[in-house]
């Protein structure tokens, strides 16, 4: 199926698009909930904060190749608008070389550099094997996790979001019975936790790929649409890009962050590890809401319908903005119980501020959102660029955090690098998103590449 978001009521069709990547979105996050509740509770604390530890690096590299995979999506949403599925096959063809090419290199070079990146953020040598066997066969299988990606962002370019949905949902069946037979059942520590999610998201990507290929005809690569097209390798990365290297600068800050509270022990790293699961959870509707807002512009700015962007977007933040309030009271309820899921037996000083962490975050949602929506639009839009400055402007809000508060406050300071880093991408954000659609009405960019220029 897919889903024309050019004409229709923007309520119908973005809450349409919206709910099965919101589910897609949960259901990724149980790949790594899963992960953790089975490594704290099974192998214990020390594994946990290990792999909690590879969380801002596994988001630096792993990002740039997400970014990537969503980049070359955009310009398939835009050919889809434009009603040239010709030229969309073409975007689809050339994005299979150069999504496969980088995963292929990323995998190779991370795996051989991991133990330096390890002792280089300070990790605690308590933790440090439990980090490297976890982190390490997450970067050996960085190509399944570009197969499942880059297949699922092109069917829902297309406006297909449920396909991707179903077989997630397959996926992560069989990602905790693997964590089970692995860790618990075999004995094999963090490595059986990375195993099981490599090995969930190369079935899952697989299936994907499988039906584009098989079921879709308007997808079906053909003929001289496989040949390679430097113009074509020329605008997905111009488009993907940006969004990785957005992905990467903020992760960068993150890992700056991940530094200095690594310097704080294994029980800060375990506390932030824990509120960061809850709070990453909490995120799944605002993460749902920016892959649906990408789609969105894209495929109304191949149909030049300017008034429908604006109309989407005005809606999205409404919408979230609202989820953010409801969350806020949620974590209030239940942070506890839930970090207590991660976290166990007589460690309450952990869990103190693993909630006062949660706290914290869970108050900054609305800049959050923004965040997801303005950053999104501006992609889909074609400006890319404006979004991975966005993330530059994150990297110094953490990083002011890192070295000016870390220090003097210790964990208390620490909490504040989301914030900071929130509100200073949103200072961007805002102006940029308005002057951008103001340009796009006014005729001043007729094409996204030069927009993004």
């Amino acid at each position: 199926m897919v889903r024309d978001m050019t004409h229709g009521s923007p309520m119908k069709l973005i809450v349409g698009f919206w709910f099965p990547v919101l589910l897609g979105n949960l259901f990724q996050q149980v790949y790594n909930l899963v992960d953790s509740v089975i490594v704290g509770r099974f192998v214990g604390v020390n594994a946990f904060a290990g792999v909690s530890a590879t969380g801002s690096l596994n988001f630096m590299i792993i990002g740039l190749l997400l970014g990537m995979c969503s980049g070359c999506a955009i310009p398939v949403a835009q050919a889809f608008g434009e009603g040239n599925p010709h030229t969309m096959r073409k975007y689809f063809a050339n994005a299979i070389y150069l999504c496969g090419g980088l995963s292929a290199l990323m995998s190779v070079a991370t795996v051989l550099l991991t133990p330096a990146i390890l002792r280089w953020t300070g990790t605690p040598e308590d933790i440090m094997d439990e980090a490297y066997h976890y982190i390490v066969y997450i970067f050996g299988g960085m190509s399944a996790i570009m197969v499942y990606n880059l297949s699922s962002g092109v069917l829902r370019a297309v406006g297909n979001t449920r396909t991707p949905l179903y077989f997630l949902i397959l996926s992560c069946a069989v990602n905790v019975g693997l964590d089970l037979l692995f860790v618990v059942g075999f004995h094999m520590g963090v490595a059986g936790a990375s195993l099981a999610t490599v090995a969930a998201q190369l079935l899952s990507g697989a299936l994907c790929a499988w039906v584009i290929f098989k079921k879709y005809d308007v997808l079906r690569i053909r003929g001289e649409e496989w040949k390679f097209d430097a113009a074509c390798i020329k605008r997905l990365a111009g488009m993907g890009l940006p969004m990785g290297m957005q992905f990467s600068i903020t992760a960068v800050g993150s890992l700056i962050m991940q530094t200095a509270v690594n310097g704080l022990g294994s029980g800060a790293v375990a506390a932030i590890g824990a509120g960061s699961k809850i709070y990453t959870l909490f995120c799944c509707p605002f993460d749902a809401i920016g892959a649906t807002i990408a789609t969105w512009c894209g495929q109304n700015l191949g149909a030049r319908r300017i008034d429908r962007v604006r109309a989407g977007v005005r809606l999205s933040l409404g919408v979230m903005a609202v989820y953010a309030v409801v969350a806020l009271g949620l974590v209030r309820l239940w942070g506890a119980p839930l970090i207590r899921l991660f976290i166990t037996g007589g460690q309450d000083a952990i869990v103190a501020d693993a909630l006062k962490y949660l706290d914290m975050v869970t108050l900054f949602f609305i800049p959050l959102l923004m965040i997801f929506v303005l950053r999104n639009a501006l992609q889909g839009l074609g400006f890319s660029r404006v979004a991975m400055f966005a993330g530059l402007f994150e990297l110094v809000g953490r990083a002011f955090v890192a070295f000016a508060l870390v220090g003097p406050y210790g964990f208390s300071g620490a909490i504040l690098a989301n914030p900071a880093a929130w509100i200073m991408a949103d200072v961007l954000l805002l102006p940029a998103y308005l002057s951008a659609v103001r340009r796009l009405q006014l005729g001043c960019a007729c094409a996204p590449s030069r927009a993004a220029a």
